[in-house]
């Protein structure tokens, strides 16, 4: 019988990279307490990654030796592992839109999720739990642009919108209108000037 630690690697080495691991998918390998301390050791060793509170990932082997798993595909792995809605925050959201050319310097999501820090090696993700309306639409570009415009704030919201009706696709920016009436009134009106010509409620 193998021993728990290669049990665990066994069972990581099987998942596609940056999936997350953790005590409680790996009952069936043990008793919580033996696998937790495994864990833990594994962790020691640097076999495993200690990504955050209870949660490892494998590092990923290739031909240049040893690296933690890609920042997106770990965090876009462990949203769908905890039922979370984890996406890109308003600064990257604008600059992948090219509203901005600031590229953000860390890496910062907003989730559905609490607030915490994720470690993937040497790279640190802050997740920040933000209000539903700037979790719309999710991944889709009509949920970009929904986070680009909160980023970018009531100054710039005409301009930007109008911006975005000229470089999202039609369904998209279509996408981005319908999304209107669960937005903050001060988005609403801009995103509506610029598929109407003028915010709906004005004479």
């Amino acid at each position: 019988m193998p021993r728990l630690t290669e049990q665990i690697m066994t069972h990581a080495g099987g998942l596609p990279e940056g999936t997350p691991v953790s005590a409680k998918g790996l009952l069936h390998l043990g008793k919580r307490a033996a696998v937790d301390q495994a864990l833990a050791r594994l962790a020691e060793r640097g076999r495993l990654i200690r990504a955050g509170r209870g949660v490892y990932v494998s590092s990923v082997t290739g031909r240049y030796g040893t690296r933690a798993p890609s920042i997106e595909q770990a965090v876009h792995a462990f949203a769908r592992q905890r039922g979370e809605i984890i996406v890109p925050n308003g600064a990257a959201a604008a600059n992948i839109l090219g509203l901005s050319t600031q590229v953000p310097v860390r890496s910062v999501y907003l989730t559905s999720g609490r607030s915490r820090s994720m470690s993937f090696g040497r790279q640190v993700v802050e997740l920040r739990h933000a209000p539903r309306w700037q979790l719309a639409l999710a991944d889709r570009p009509a949920g970009t642009a929904v986070r680009a415009l909160a980023w970018l704030g009531p100054e710039s919201a005409d301009t930007a919108s109008r911006t975005l009706k000229r470089t999202l696709s039609p369904p998209d920016f279509s996408e981005l209108v319908s999304a209107a009436p669960q937005l903050p009134t001060w988005l609403a009106q801009a995103i509506g000037k610029a598929a109407y010509g003028r915010c709906p409620s004005q004479p």
